[in-house]
């Protein structure tokens, strides 16, 4: 692991926390927006598929009986690649990524997707490195072999 690898594991802020502050700056964003019975509509289908994305990766992870924790991916116990976790390896992040996105569809505000947009960069530049370094360690071949055949987010697998 490098320096720069070691000093972030370090200073990571947990997923929760961050979600929670994308959301607050959409509030202050979107506080003098109106929704309308459209864009209502379009939020609450974007909302309910993230739902049930992440109600589907957490029955998931628990029907494997590993940790639900971000803050300790060490504590992973299996290697989970079925579920969503057979079309993406962050169906959790996804899912909170597509809660953040209808709540700005719902307000119609394109600005307010900045802090969606900043919440999946953070988390993909600290938290997903982390977990993936722990998995590596862990599942050794078979993580690369998942990591090879499913994406991060979504699209192409890196190959």
């Amino acid at each position: 692991m490098s320096v720069d690898e070691q000093t972030r594991d370090q200073i990571t802020v947990p997923p929760p926390v961050v979600l929670a502050g994308a959301a607050g700056v959409q509030a202050l964003i979107m506080r003098k927006r109106k929704a309308t019975a459209g864009s209502r509509v379009a939020a609450a289908v974007i909302a309910a598929a993230s739902a049930g994305l992440a109600a589907w990766a957490i029955v998931t992870l628990r029907g494997h009986g590993t940790t639900l924790t971000p803050e300790h991916p060490e504590r992973t116990t299996h290697l989970v690649t079925d579920g969503p976790f057979a079309y993406t390896r962050n169906p959790v992040y996804l899912a909170l990524t597509g809660l953040l996105v209808a709540h700005a569809v719902r307000k119609r505000s394109f600005a307010a997707l900045l802090p969606a947009v900043g919440f999946a960069a953070v988390v993909d530049r600290t938290q997903v490195p982390r977990e993936e370094r722990a998995l590596r360690a862990r599942f050794g071949r078979r993580f690369t072999k998942y990591r090879r055949s499913v994406p991060r987010w979504l699209g192409e697998p890196e190959g």
